[in-house]
């Protein structure tokens, strides 16, 4: 029996390696989604991680001590402290950093990954005694000397279009400067070498903007071999003033980025994950389709062999010894097609200037186990299962005929659990109605739901192909004879058609879901922002710790065409355990620049110690116009009494509170500072030459925004835009997966009907017609799939909407009718591409030889 098994193997060259795809492109699709979500997760730790490999112990700087005096208030850290440590026994050798943050323009003028919170590592050049610095070798060029020179490293020379000797825009901390680039250089930093930007300058330089004249932000030890860490790190917190400085050893500083960056980057192994378990619905429908229908046509020689003296044992070891070897070789060949399509994943889902970050493949312990467990496990039950069945089949009733439908048990027992399922779907869905916000048990739930909903769709599929596709019929009946054939043909199997419909299905209500959820979303946050916005344009800092040149404020406002230019300070409030926003805005000028809906007060009486605040904040702590609330503001580690002297309906422009931006600005993080200048233009219309003057007025400064309304509305929707994009994208190759099981099925289907090809061409039918016949065959097992996928993604999406209802106000089911036709249009076509080889094939069919073959 296993020689006959290799025999079927080889026998049949043309269905071998349909099979081999189909299990190829499943267990690459799970692979491949697994692979990318472990590296995906891997080059965001390596974004916000530093290496501490070579560190045994980093000395660091702690705040004075509150009322120190002036000269205590810099750093201890400086040459002194250095030398004296390169002293303790134990240290190899010594070397002090200065690292902050500074942001680049590209060379046409653009910001480089401002955005990447991650990206912008600003540092100093330290040469050894060799006059070279370890950490970033030279590749190009020299290293900076003075305050006018920069290097870069060769991934920022690259994305800038940077060359050396040319004139490099940046900012660190406020005003934009102007440097040359004299050097490039490479680096292992994985902060960098995951996607950012370095910016080298020189220590001087280093020291004034990210520390002070002479002082370090750092001083990193490596030790002696054999030397205890945590031992090394207690002689040199020996030498340090306690209340100054402090020794943290590199296995501890490690530990706890470890756990840091794990909290950081959790979100980005969950989204991956999902698609994973699609992934494994859709490569398991095709394998098992693949396999059942590759069964049934073989019944006859099953029979044959049962005939000839086979076991029912015998014969099922047979069928799953040709499913190992298939599974095995097609595995192997998916996982490293799985690897492929992982490593082409951050290039389709960035861009050059704003990357995905980038790192090595993770090949993980489970990928694996999932690539065999579609490839081999999967494949071994979809044999199973069918050939068991073949098996149970006598041989004399085997030769007689080769289909045999489902027995009425069978169907009324899939149909209970079909309806079943459905109703226990559809129920925890309409369950969340009454839900208040999209919290994480509640997504959670909405999750399970739809999968309970999928499920049953899958389950309830062959009992619904025949009514649907009878009503589909009638748009085919239109094409005559041909196209009742198609309609018939369609309906002879209606298990597998519903198996080759299924993954379409799938991909469909995903599609139709999101697009649903993506254009709510969307028209909601653009409400919100008309809702709240009274200003044409803002300009805006990246972070809250950063801050606007003073002077470019008034440059705003003396720009031509600018009516308006209201300056607002951003920091926090602190009340009763929670931490919220507030903006100091000037009370005179904040209605013409924002729109304020009170339910009670008013702005115009803010100032020193009276605040407004929103209806989540008043609900929240209990309170209304004229009443006092506790809170502690930026800086101020003390709560002290105010005022409400309104209340507002909630306002992502106003934030979480009003202050008066005197008060607001003295108390926050960065004293004095402005985070946002809202501007209202004299036409009350944005346009270019508008947005380019703003720009001129701000000094092009990299750190800064200059957005209109629907720029506003764009960046509030980016993390849902960037997840849609990522949804669509994998789902995506699961549609292609889906038209492979089409081509799969339709060209098994023309081979299980030579005999009736043959005769429909000896009556009278031309190639042709054999051409369109299929075709509308592939055409309306598509349509059922789309059909029962729309009504399933709709459903969801509408079941879903209160808990986006809940996070955001002004959220309402808004279906994208252009984009739900296009998925219908897109759907139908890739039937009838689908269908191309397979009705090549039958109508290439000879009339005579056809009816001929046994």
């Amino acid at each position: 029996m296993l020689r006959t098994a290799l025999r079927n193997v080889l026998a049949h060259k043309a269905r071998l390696a349909m099979t081999v795809l189909a299990v190829c492109l499943g267990v690459a699709f799970v692979s491949g989604t697994l692979v990318f979500a472990d590296s995906s997760a891997a080059a965001h730790r390596a974004a916000a991680s530093k290496n501490f490999a070579d560190i045994a112990v980093t000395v660091s700087p702690k705040d004075p001590p509150p009322g120190a005096a002036a000269n205590e208030q810099t750093s201890v850290l400086d040459d002194a402290l250095a030398r004296e440590l390169a002293g303790v026994p134990g240290v190899a050798a010594v070397r002090p950093s200065v690292d902050g943050s500074a942001t680049l323009n590209a060379a046409d003028g653009t910001p480089l990954r401002a955005d990447k919170a991650w990206a912008h590592l600003g540092a100093a050049y330290v040469p050894g005694e060799d006059g070279k610095d370890s950490h970033y070798p030279l590749v190009k060029g020299r290293a900076p000397t003075n305050g006018e020179e920069l290097a870069v490293d060769s991934g920022t020379a690259a994305a800038g279009h940077f060359r050396v000797g040319d004139t490099v825009t940046l900012a660190t901390d406020g005003p934009v400067m102007t440097k040359r680039l004299v050097g490039i250089v490479t680096t292992k930093d994985s902060r960098v070498t995951a996607g950012g930007t370095l910016a080298l300058f020189d220590k001087a330089t280093a020291q004034r903007l990210f520390a002070t004249p002479g002082h370090y932000t750092g001083i990193d030890l490596s030790a002696t071999p054999g030397t205890n860490q945590s031992a090394l790190s207690n002689r040199v917190a020996a030498q340090l003033p306690a209340d100054r400085a402090e020794a943290t050893s590199g296995s501890a500083q490690a530990a706890q980025q470890a756990t840091n960056v794990d909290m950081q980057t959790r979100g980005y192994k969950k989204l991956p994950l999902v698609f994973a378990g699609v992934s494994l619905f859709i490569g398991s429908f095709l394998i098992v389709n693949t396999f059942t229908m590759l069964v049934t046509r073989r019944t006859r020689e099953i029979a044959l062999l049962r005939a000839i003296g086979a076991s029912r044992r015998q014969v099922v070891r047979s069928v799953l010894w040709e499913a190992l070897l298939v599974g095995l070789a097609a595995s192997a060949a998916g996982f490293v097609l799985g690897l492929g399509f992982a490593s082409a994943l951050p290039d389709v889902l960035g861009t050059s200037t704003d990357p995905l970050p980038r790192g090595p493949l993770v090949i993980s312990p489970r990928s694996v186990v999932a690539a065999l467990g579609v490839g081999v496990g999967v494949t071994v039950l979809a044999a199973w299962l069918p050939s068991r069945r073949a098996a149970k089949i006598a041989p004399v009733e085997a030769m007689r005929t080769a289909e045999q439908p489902p027995s009425a048990t069978r169907s009324r027992i899939r149909a209970m659990a079909g309806l079943a399922l459905l109703v226990l779907g559809a129920g925890w869905l309409v369950s969340l109605a009454g839900a208040k916000d999209a919290s994480e048990e509640n997504l959670q739930d909405a999750m399970l739901g739809c999968a309970l909903l999928l499920i049953a769709m899958i389950v309830l599929a062959p009992l619904l192909a025949a009514p649907v596709i009878r009503l589909t019929g009638r748009l085919t009946g239109r094409f005559g004879i041909i196209g009742r054939l198609a309609r018939e043909n369609a309906l002879r199997d209606p298990r597998r058609t519903a198996a080759t419909a299924s993954a379409l299905m799938i991909s469909t209500a995903l599609v139709a879901g999101l697009a649903v959820i993506g254009n709510s979303t969307g028209q909601a946050l653009d409400r919100q922002a008309a809702a709240g916005l009274g200003a044409d344009y803002v300009i805006s800092t990246r972070t809250t710790t950063t801050g606007v040149d003073p002077a470019a404020v008034q440059r705003v406002a003396a720009t031509s065409g600018v009516r308006t230019a209201s300056a607002v300070t951003d920091s926090t409030l602190f009340t009763g355990g929670s931490v919220r926003n507030i903006s100091g805005v000037d009370p005179r000028t904040v209605g013409a620049v924002m729109k304020l809906d009170f339910v009670s007060g008013s702005a115009k009486d803010l100032g020193p110690g009276r605040i407004a605040v929103s209806s989540t904040v008043a609900r929240e702590n209990g309170v209304s116009a004229g009443g006092r609330i506790n809170a502690g503001m930026g800086r101020n580690q003390g709560f002290t009494k105010y005022t409400v002297v309104g209340v507002y309906k909630d306002n992502p422009i106003a934030q979480d509170a009003l202050g008066a931006r005197t008060e607001v600005a003295e108390n926050s993080f960065k004293p004095g500072s402005v985070q946002r200048i809202l501007v209202r233009t004299d036409n009350g219309a944005a346009s270019k030459t508008t947005e380019r003057r703003l720009r001129t007025a701000v000094g092009n400064n990299p750190l800064l925004k200059v957005q209109d309304r629907r720029e506003l509305v764009r960046e509030a929707a980016g993390t849902t835009s960037d997840l849609l994009t990522l949804m669509y994208g994998l789902l995506a190759i699961g549609v292609v997966i889906a038209s492979l099981g089409i081509v799969n099925t339709l060209a098994m289907s023309v081979a299980e009907r030579t005999r009736e090809i043959g005769a429909l061409r000896a009556l009278g039918m031309d190639r042709a017609g054999v051409r369109r016949m299929i075709r509308l065959e592939s055409v309306t097992v598509a349509a059922f799939g789309t059909l029962l996928g729309l009504a399933g993604g709709l459903f969801s999406a509408w079941a879903v909407s209160s808990l986006a209802n809940g996070a955001m106000e002004q959220y309402s089911l808004a279906p994208p009718w252009g984009t739900l036709l296009l998925i219908c249009l897109v759907s139908l076509a890739i039937g009838a591409v689908a269908a191309a080889v397979p009705a090549r094939r039958a109508a290439a069919l000879s009339p005579l030889e056809a009816v001929a073959e046994a």
